[in-house]
């Protein structure tokens, strides 16, 4: 049961976040990686509405049940390439956040498939979903009614 209805959030709040969403469209970071690393955000939150909103996103995007499956235990598996396997260490140390620094090794990692410009893009889209994954969970939307466009 919904906490807080669509039309009672304040309208500025969505359109400001609507707003780095729509910036993300403009970034050279591919939209199934972005969805992938939302929808694993998403999983590490336990935010129900998010997961079905971005496994329905890849799955418009031609992602495979294999592979969406297997994104939970992504570490265990062949499925996923180095360049996201990168992007998905680095969603699950920024969601998980420790009193420890990023490590290098992790940094390092990325600068093999993301410029600098690109780094600050794949931080700012996770810590986005860590956002609106955390006004989910407080306004509790209903999972299962998001359609895609």
């Amino acid at each position: 049961m919904e906490r807080i209805l669509y039309n009672e959030v304040p309208s500025e709040i969505f359109e400001k976040l609507r707003a780095i969403e729509d910036y993300f469209e403009k970034t050279s970071i591919e939209l199934p990686l972005l969805e992938l690393l939302r929808l694993r955000a998403s999983q590490l939150n336990g935010c129900a509405y998010c997961v079905d909103m971005h496994y329905k996103e890849l799955k418009k995007a031609g992602e495979t049940e294999l592979r969406l499956s297997s994104l939970c235990v992504w570490q265990e598996t062949p499925y996923f390439s180095d360049k996201e396997r990168a992007v998905l260490q680095f969603t699950e140390v920024l969601t998980k956040l420790d009193v420890k620094p990023i490590s290098d090794d992790i940094y390092n990692r990325l600068l093999e498939f993301f410029s600098k410009e690109e780094l600050c893009n794949l931080t700012l889209a996770i810590s986005q979903i860590n956002t609106w994954n955390r006004l989910m969970k407080v306004f509790r939307f209903v999972p299962g009614e998001y359609k895609v466009s």
